[in-house]
């Protein structure tokens, strides 16, 4: 229980209705300069003005609160949500009524926290910030790295001593807050800061591990968005291995702690040097391997006299000049083959002609034997209607017709 405040004001002094007010709004702004409640918000309502305007409750009491316009807000507010807020008692003349101003608010429950990053992640999924093919490959050899990082924190000296031990490099410090209402705007700064000056080759945004509500500026969404935004390779090494944030899906690497990404980002001199080894080795089997193959080349290497040398170019022209000879013969005899054709081309042009014209007469001959005139010369004669057409029937006769005989047509 709460110690009772004694009485300062005597029972015989009179006040006016505003003396009265300021008087009381005087003792409650000095009496309570900054509190911390714990609640479940209600009536949430957005004024025109931008001012917010609420109730804070449990199950006993309700307090209403304001959020004045330019209050940063990392969340968005929703009926029944519990928060932690912080803020000054006040009071309302007007209303005569009191109220909390609220100067700073956050999540309360790790149930709300993480429907709420659920939501945004899924949001920001959509909008493509996390795809896997955008993520950038680390450079091997890193001449300067970016840390954006509290400068007293252990993360940045944890950074620093792992990158002392494994392989030494220029190092640039960010300096952010990595906790509270300026961390998140802080954080994505010092990416946008060193993508701007293009002076490192990779960037580290780092942090201790904490508890959730303490981790919440990395999955804010100007951080996920400065990150996915970068074109420089980064690595987020943000909390201890279990701990997820939305900045791990945006980063092109994610590394479980601080010492990890810097472990991530440069490799160690003991492996530099067995690789340095293996190349050296692998370089010497391979020059050993060519002076072998090329020492045998040259043992196999005859050398020869000019005498024998001309003897072999002398034979060769031979065997060039016999081949020769067959090929121009071959050409002539073909030559000799083409001109005697030509040459018989005549008689055989003669001989066709015969044998066309012999086809002709014997065409000739079967349309004569074949034609109905030789029939008529035998004594047959062909009776046709006054449309030609011929008659072979007495049932079919027509008036008038005609009878062709051999020698004449006559009409009836």
């Amino acid at each position: 229980m709460l110690p009772k405040p004694e009485p300062f004001v005597k029972p015989d002094m009179i006040f006016s209705v505003s003396d009265a007010s300021a008087l009381l709004k005087n003792v409650v702004e000095t009496a309570f300069p900054e509190l911390r409640i714990r609640g479940e918000l209600s009536q949430i309502t957005l004024a025109s003005s931008g001012h917010m305007y609420m109730t804070i409750k449990d199950s006993n009491a309700a307090i209403n609160a304001i959020i004045w316009r330019g209050t940063p807000v990392n969340f968005k507010l929703e009926d029944g949500m519990e928060v932690v807020i912080t803020g000054r008692f006040t009071t309302y003349p007007a209303r005569s009524n009191y109220q909390i101003i609220i100067q700073s608010i956050e999540m309360a429950g790790v149930g709300a926290i993480l429907k709420m990053l659920e939501e945004r992640k899924q949001k920001l999924a959509k909008e493509g910030l996390f795809d896997a093919d955008k993520k950038k490959p680390l450079p091997r050899f890193p001449q300067t790295i970016g840390v954006v990082t509290s400068p007293t924190g252990a993360a940045f000296q944890d950074i620093q001593n792992r990158l002392r031990e494994r392989f030494p490099v220029h190092v640039l410090l960010y300096p952010a807050t990595v906790q509270g209402n300026t961390a998140a705007t802080e954080v994505a700064a010092g990416i946008e800061y060193f993508n701007r000056m293009n002076n490192v080759d990779v960037i580290i945004v780092a942090r201790g591990g904490g508890a959730l509500e303490d981790l919440l500026p990395f999955s804010e969404e100007i951080v996920v968005r400065a990150a996915a935004a970068s074109h420089i390779p980064l690595i987020s090494g943000v909390g201890h291995e279990p701990d997820w944030m939305l900045i791990d899906f945006a980063a092109d690497v994610r590394a479980p702690t601080p010492t990890g990404a810097a472990e991530m980002v440069v490799p160690t001199k003991i492996s530099l040097i067995q690789d340095i080894d293996n190349l050296a080795h692998r370089l010497s089997a391979s020059f050993t391997t060519r002076l072998i193959n090329l020492k045998q080349q040259i043992t196999n290497i005859n050398v020869k006299s000019p005498k024998q040398v001309l003897m072999e170019q002398s034979q060769r022209l031979d065997d060039l000049g016999k081949t020769m000879g067959l090929i121009i013969n071959n050409k002539m005899q073909n030559a000799r083959q083409k001109l005697d054709l030509i040459a018989r081309f005549p008689i055989i042009l003669e001989n066709m002609f015969k044998t066309l014209n012999q086809s002709i007469i014997h065409a000739e001959q079967m349309l004569k034997s074949l034609s109905y005139k030789n029939v008529l010369q035998r004594g047959y004669a062909i009776v046709r209607d006054e449309q030609g057409t011929i008659i072979s029937r007495a049932s079919e006769n027509k008036h008038p017709a005609s009878i062709e005989f051999a020698d004449d047509t006559i009409m009836l």
